[in-house]
């Protein structure tokens, strides 16, 4: 039965088998908490739901950074990028950019003289890269640390994950089966590799009638609460489809964002 649940459990076996040593950030970043924004679906939101999650936590007074581990997909840089944030470095240290509000950015996208230009890299220098950002990048003290995860359950996420000292993670869905159940994948591998997860916020849950406030469910009157349940996990936050993030996004303004989408994941991560 053991032989069994080996089997079944690549993640737990990859674990035991290569054990890597956590790596340790930049001597001169002091990082109280990192929080790992997942999914094993693309297109749900994660870089949305991390750029919130920024916002709102530096609105509560604390210091907050992002990496954008998707390489190959980096969307932070563009969110907040009003004035084409840049970050600095040499051959042994990152200087991150930095935006008005002093939120920390770094990633691909802030490293690169053409943001729209590809990067054309196997599994392992993508990770090497993520890697090399979190250990050579001066954050300073930060409060929270929030890691823009890829899709799937691949190279980055189990680099991540065995190598970086996540304190947990947040799961991002949106309301249909199918998302659901690639979703799980990424529940059950943080799961099996020993990373705490706080919940799922589901994204692009409802629209507001701009006339008469209800929430209008796109995707079915579904119980976001019993679709939690059979991911593994539990509902955090509901997320609407809401054109002024999209505007905010799309300008590079997201820092100006002050309502309170996802208060109860910006307290979950406070509790940590």
């Amino acid at each position: 039965m053991e032989q069994e649940d080996e089997k079944y459990n690549p993640f737990k076996r990859m674990k035991k088998e290569n054990e890597i040593e956590q790596l340790e950030p930049h001597p001169f970043s002091k990082i109280k908490k990192t929080v790992a924004v997942i999914s094993g679906k693309g297109g749900v939101g994660k870089s949305m739901v991390t750029s919130l999650l920024a916002v709102q936590l530096m609105n509560q007074g604390m210091k907050v950074g992002i990496l954008d581990a998707d390489v190959t997909g980096p969307s932070i840089a563009k969110t907040f990028g009003k004035n084409n944030h840049r970050a600095l470095g040499d051959e042994t240290s990152i200087l991150p950019a930095e935006t008005e509000r002093g939120l920390a950015l770094i990633g691909a996208n802030n490293l690169l003289d053409d943001p729209s230009a590809p990067i054309i890299w196997r599994g392992s220098l993508i990770s090497n890269l993520v890697t090399t950002l979190y250990t050579t990048t001066i954050f300073g003290e930060l409060d929270v640390l929030l890691i823009d995860m890829p899709p799937g359950t691949g190279d980055v996420p189990l680099t991540v994950f065995q190598s970086l000292p996540i304190d947990a993670a947040v799961v991002v869905s949106s309301p249909q089966d199918l998302v659901s159940e690639v979703v799980k994948k990424s529940i059950t591998m943080a799961s099996a590799m020993d990373i705490k997860t706080l919940g799922v916020v589901m994204n692009m849950a409802y629209v507001k009638c701009p006339d008469c406030g209800k929430k209008i469910r796109l995707f079915g009157e579904g119980n976001y609460e019993e679709r939690a349940e059979k991911m593994g996990s539990t509902l955090l936050s509901e997320l609407p489809l809401d054109p002024e993030l999209t505007s905010l996004v799309d300008s590079g303004l997201l820092e100006e964002y002050k309502g309170d989408y996802l208060i109860e994941t910006v307290n979950e991560i406070k509790k940590l």
